[in-house]
């Protein structure tokens, strides 16, 4: 995998993001770092960061950036910390910058809080989110329990400030944040070097005044995007509590506890792919609806174009095609495609489908040609852009069975449009080719 140079986004306070894009696909995915392993360039040398971002990679688009006071985006002033406000808008100049409109949101640690206010603010922005060992809340309090009391941030601060980045602060927060690894030299050795590039000690005191001072706690139950909390019992940087308390305020929101002590993210990408997995099937659902959907064309075209020459054929369709559409525009549907001399159009009404298929043969008799049209209303899909399912085979097949100036209409539209004034003729039952069972099928008279 190619790892393209760092690029960056401006926000609307002048603040440059520097980010990367790698892999491609259909799912954007917008990871969102812990300041503390914030590197483009030294974040893929680490295995623990890599393996994570190479498996994201390989599932989609991934979108990543350093935030900002992190890594190779601009500093933050000790003195004027920005606020959580300021720092979405950080995530929302990357995703304007790449042109991606409704991403995946995967956030570390307090990047979570992050997300979660993100996707509270812009919910037409958030596909869905997946957090790793989120936090919502810095600072202790009764009701968040978890969270480290003033005199503990105190204490970390103060660490920072006498021995950031050196041997002894290393070996100290790997034996707290990755015990399984504390005895690992190789691991310890990249994580500090990591550590120090992607925060200078002044950033990294910045860093967690911001993370004491969080709480995105009331935006929670707002949140409308797909949830999966994910938290690893290994990794001790957020207390296990949190995640189940993140799960538990967002409305529909899935856990998952990883137990496995090897850190190679595998257990983590079979919740993830799950849970894709599941989005898909429900986007797939909301993709389907009631339409009913119209077909015509015009009857015995070929002999028609020997008769009057590809000149002529050609002018005669494009008056077809002008009264076609005028009539699907006048009945409020919506033309979805023409091959050849044929329509196939959506109405969210079969009347006016019905309807519109008389006068659309009325209309093309001045031609001296006449159509056949087939009327079903069922529940269609989107299919790439494209509508589709078995609804729209049905509608297809009942069109052509139809005669000349016929407009056929399926049961279906029969039983849904009593009492329009539609008058229908048994025109008995039929198997339609490709389609199960008998199919009873109705003329539409007037």
């Amino acid at each position: 995998m190619d790892i393209p140079e760092p690029r960056y986004a401006k926000t609307v306070d002048g603040v440059s993001i520097a980010y990367q894009v790698v892999g491609e696909g259909d799912l954007d995915l917008v990871f969102v770092n812990s300041p503390y392993l914030s590197d483009l360039e030294l974040g893929w040398e680490w295995p623990f960061v890599s393996s994570l971002l190479r498996g994201l990679a390989s599932r989609g688009r991934l979108i990543w950036f350093d935030r900002r006071g992190a890594g190779l985006s601009d500093a933050v002033s000790g003195e004027r910390l920005p606020t959580i406000e300021a720092r979405i808008d950080d995530l929302r100049a990357v995703m304007d910058a790449v042109g991606s409109e409704r991403p995946i949101l995967v956030a570390m640690e307090d990047g979570a809080a992050q997300c979660f206010l993100f996707a509270a603010t812009y919910p037409e922005r958030t596909r869905a989110l997946v957090t790793f060992n989120a936090t919502v809340r810095g600072l202790w309090a009764p009701d968040a329990p978890w969270a480290w009391t003033e005199e503990q941030w105190t204490k970390e601060i103060d660490g920072i400030e006498r021995g950031w980045g050196t041997p002894a602060y290393v070996q100290n927060l790997v034996s707290w944040i990755f015990p399984t690894r504390s005895d690992d030299t190789e691991f310890v050795r990249v994580y500090g070097r990591l550590l120090r590039h992607a925060l200078g000690r002044a950033d990294a005191v910045a860093a967690n005044r911001m993370w004491r001072d969080t709480d995105v706690r009331h935006v929670l139950p707002l949140i409308q995007a797909p949830t999966l909390a994910v938290d690893h019992a290994h990794i001790a940087s957020v207390e296990t509590e949190e995640s189940r308390y993140v799960a538990a305020r967002i409305p529909g929101a899935s856990f998952a506890e990883l137990e496995r002590p090897d850190l190679d993210w595998a257990e983590f990408f079979a919740h993830f792919d799950r849970f894709i997995a599941s989005l898909r099937e429900e986007e797939a659902e909301f993709e389907r609806m009631l339409a009913t959907v119209l077909f015509t064309d015009i009857v015995g075209s070929t002999e028609r174009i020997a008769e009057m020459g590809d000149r002529a054929w050609h002018q005669l369709v494009e008056d077809h095609h002008a009264i076609v559409r005028a009539m699907i525009g006048r009945y409020r549907g919506s033309e979805v495609d023409t091959a050849g001399d044929g329509f196939f159009a959506t109405f969210d009404g079969p009347a006016r489908a019905a309807k519109c298929a008389r006068a659309i043969i009325e209309g093309v008799k001045p031609l001296g040609i006449e159509i056949r049209a087939g009327v079903h209303t069922g529940e269609v899909e989107t299919i790439a852009g494209k509508i589709g399912g078995m609804a729209v085979v049905i509608g297809s097949r009942v069109g052509a069975m139809a005669q000349a100036s016929e407009v056929l209409a399926s049961q279906t539209v029969k039983d849904l449009t009593a009492g329009s004034g539609l008058v229908f003729e048994d025109a008995g039952e039929h198997e339609l080719k490709g389609v199960p069972d008998r199919w009873h099928l109705y003329r539409v008279l007037q």
